[in-house]
């Protein structure tokens, strides 16, 4: 029910989004293509795990990383905003975390970082929230790209009525 009306609401909205996606390993976009008539809302998605792979496609500062750890809400906002920089949609997600069962570097297992960027006339707004999941890697990751699909609509919102990131 979420995907679908996320589908639909990116339809009411003449939206095309695009996704880096870390932890979630491309699940956002395979959520959407399931839906019939998504391929004209989906512009690409990024899959990226290696700090290399972030830094290459998406423009992520080393020294983000080094400052913030790959698990954090500052990563997951240049990670949105690179997949925006050379891309014609306007909306863009963004996952980076842990989908497992380990916490690393003092960070708990199940913690997942999110960014969602928008562009409206020119202005980018960015929102970012740090959440955590409980369950298996398979769980973590489908509730994971569930719960970014479902706060799309509530950050765009936000950006129609005038509210900054």
């Amino acid at each position: 029910m979420i995907v679908e009306e996320t589908v639909k609401y990116l339809n009411e909205h003449a939206l095309v989004v695009t996704t880096a996606e870390s932890c979630t390993a491309g699940r956002i976009v395979a959520l959407l293509a399931e839906i019939p008539g998504s391929g004209a809302l989906v512009e690409c998605g990024y899959v990226v795990y290696s700090p290399e792979a972030k830094q290459r496609l998406l423009g992520v500062r080393s020294t983000t990383i080094k400052t913030f750890n790959l698990t954090s809400v500052e990563v997951a906002r240049e990670m949105a905003i690179g997949a925006l920089r050379d891309s014609p949609a306007k909306v863009a997600i963004a996952t980076t975390g842990l989908c497992g069962n380990e916490d690393m570097d003092g960070i708990p297992a199940g913690t997942v970082c999110f960014a969602w960027a928008f562009m409206n006339d020119g202005q980018l707004s960015v929102f970012t929230r740090r959440h955590r999941f409980f369950g298996d890697r398979t769980a973590m990751q489908q509730d994971a790209a569930l719960h970014a699909l479902e706060h799309l609509p509530v950050f765009h919102r936000r950006v129609l009525a005038g509210e900054t990131a």
